[in-house]
């Protein structure tokens, strides 16, 4: 399973709502029809065939991010925690990017939130700079 194909699979908003659905417990595809289709009616948009649905379901276990197993004349659908896991190592080798800008970001809240403490209280003005004997 590569990242590459994971993306271009969640790349379509109907098999994201797949996804969805699935991350809250395994489901056979009539379920995942069904529930997808209330998802979309309740958007204002159109329902979606079961055969749509599969297809769906089919792009998503190719690319390793859904199972599937047989349970009697049923398939059951759920996430595959191990294409997951190759979509959050793809998505980790941006996190320092972030890190630095965040950092500092929260440095200049935490020195503004301080700054504004320190003007509320009483006494404290431009006067209270620490500067001695200069009147």
């Amino acid at each position: 399973m590569s990242a590459e194909a994971a993306f271009d699979a969640l790349g379509d908003p109907v098999r994201r709502r797949i996804m969805e659905l699935l991350g809250e417990g395994e489901r056979p595809a009539g379920a995942v029809a069904a529930a997808l289709g209330e998802r979309l009616a309740a958007q204002g948009r159109g329902g979606i065939s079961q055969p749509a649905v599969s297809q769906h379901l089919k792009v998503l276990r190719e690319a390793g991010l859904v199972t599937v197993r047989a349970e009697g004349t049923r398939r059951v659908y759920g996430v595959d925690e191990e294409g997951l896991a190759a979509v959050r190592a793809w998505l980790e080798r941006f996190a320092d990017a972030f890190a630095g800008p965040l950092d500092a970001l929260e440095t200049e809240l935490a020195r503004g939130r301080r700054e504004r403490r320190l003007a509320e209280r009483p006494g404290r003005g431009r006067e209270g700079t620490g500067r001695r004997g200069a009147a």
